[in-house]
């Protein structure tokens, strides 16, 4: 904690508000009970609940306490999509944190349960665009930064993000897809067939293939289809797409001819 320079408050996660990422006990091994402070064998839900947060008030006493203990880090609060989370997020301004994660209900890996990634949750243009408009009209938006995440995939989805008032970008689940994940949403059974979530370590040594060059080849391209949407909207600093809104433009979904 002394040594990061990003300390986050994980109040929820997108794809699966309400219930957490959950790490079987089996699963979690002697070497992963240690990182997570926790017993090997017990399961674990992630984020735990915070039994130390029931108001703004205590979430503004969590912040204070963190920079105190490390005043160089940003502090930053993670939220889900969902609506009124605007309220929320601009007591979390008010309480000093430095950042703001809103989180959308596409990401996610198999750790999330299955009723979460189907029924619950919200995308996260709406989260967004709620919060940063909230922000803006309780003056509040200068002074904290906006980030986002939860199934950004590409370059667009980058400016999308940007336009509706995020500045900062969480990817995941491309990313490991990029080290060799195929999706199977099988990583509670901890037999993974890519090697990527499993703590078996035959499975680890024979399966796992991933080279840091492949993800940092696909962010090459995050980056080079940013640039080129960039050039096409005739903007030249990335600050001046944050919040412009005005140049969205709805799309009316076309009518189906499925019958349910």
């Amino acid at each position: 904690m002394i040594h990061a320079d990003v300390l986050q408050i994980k109040v929820a996660q997108g794809a699966k508000p309400g219930e957490g990422g959950q790490l079987p006990g089996h699963k979690v091994s002697v070497e992963i009970a240690g990182l997570r402070h926790a017993r090997p064998g017990v399961t674990l839900i992630s984020p735990p609940p915070h039994h130390d947060i029931y108001s703004i008030e205590d979430l503004a006493q969590l912040i204070f306490d963190l920079k105190q203990i490390n005043p160089k880090a940003l502090v930053s609060v993670k939220l889900v999509s969902e609506p009124g989370v605007g309220t929320i997020a601009t007591g979390v301004a008010k309480a000093y944190a430095d950042m703001i994660t809103i989180s959308g209900y596409d990401g996610g890996t198999g750790a999330s349960p299955i009723t979460s990634v189907k029924y619950a949750g919200s995308p996260w243009e709406l989260g967004l665009a709620e919060v940063h408009q909230s922000l803006v009209e309780n003056g509040l938006r200068h002074k904290i930064r906006l980030q986002v995440d939860g199934g950004l995939k590409t370059g667009t989805d980058v400016i999308k993000a940007a336009l509706l008032g995020a500045e900062s970008f969480g990817f995941g689940t491309v990313p490991m897809i990029a080290l060799g994940c195929k999706y199977l949403r099988i990583c509670h059974l901890n037999n993974c067939a890519t090697g990527v979530a499993t703590q078996d370590k035959n499975l680890r040594e024979k399966h796992y293939h991933g080279l840091p060059e492949r993800v940092m080849t696909y962010f090459e391209f995050v980056a080079q289809e940013v640039r080129e949407w960039m050039a096409a909207l005739g903007v030249v600093k990335f600050e001046d797409l944050v919040g412009r809104s005005d140049w969205l433009h709805a799309i009316e979904a076309k009518p189906t001819n499925n019958v349910v």
